[in-house]
């Protein structure tokens, strides 16, 4: 399979005969979602506790600055990480792939901001465009979660234990960002 056709599939729909380097390309990619992922709810769980009072653009332009620096600090780790390990800058290739990884992890915000948009548009209030994204949310990190589980080969009931640990550890993520809020 060609390059270009890969890399147009979902990270978490890695084809067979993917090279080990494109697998860990792709779990770059999905580590980075994950991580917007869990910013875009902690700052929507923050903001839902007194929506009534919010305006929708205010919520998406928080959110989409939100969840832009945790993309961008990202960015910079990889940056200077791969200068301490290499000695080096990025060639070109490696800096795509960086760009790559930060700039498809802004789509966890699709759902949110279209209805955040719907919202704006007056079809729902603030406070349902808000409850509907974080469902959304939450549901995109159990399907990744079971479909990471399902591909370690593991007995039904080692893979549910882990992810038992991985529900538990995103619960846990989720209550300390609202601790800190």
């Amino acid at each position: 399979m060609a390059q270009g056709r890969r890399d147009r599939h979902d990270d978490i729909d890695i084809p067979e005969d993917a090279t080990e380097q494109e697998r860990r390309d792709a779990g770059d990619r999905l580590r980075e979602r994950i991580y917007a992922t869990f910013t875009a709810l902690a700052v929507l769980m923050t903001l839902n506790s007194h929506a009534e009072h919010l305006e929708p653009l205010n919520v998406l332009v928080t959110l989409l600055i939100s969840v832009g620096g945790v993309l961008l600090a990202g960015l910079a780790s990889d940056l200077v990480s791969h200068m301490i390990v290499h000695n080096t800058l990025p060639t070109a290739l490696e800096f795509r792939h960086m760009l790559a990884v930060a700039s498809r992890a802004l789509s966890v915000l699709v759902v949110p901001a279209i209805m955040l948009l719907v919202a704006y548009a007056g079809w729902v209030t603030v406070q349902t465009a808000i409850v509907v994204a974080l469902v959304a949310l939450i549901g995109s990190l159990a399907v990744i979660a079971q479909i990471a589980v399902s591909r370690t080969g593991l007995g039904f009931w080692k893979r549910t234990l882990v992810l038992a640990g991985i529900v538990v550890l995103g619960a846990g993520v989720v209550a300390l960002e609202q601790l800190a809020h």
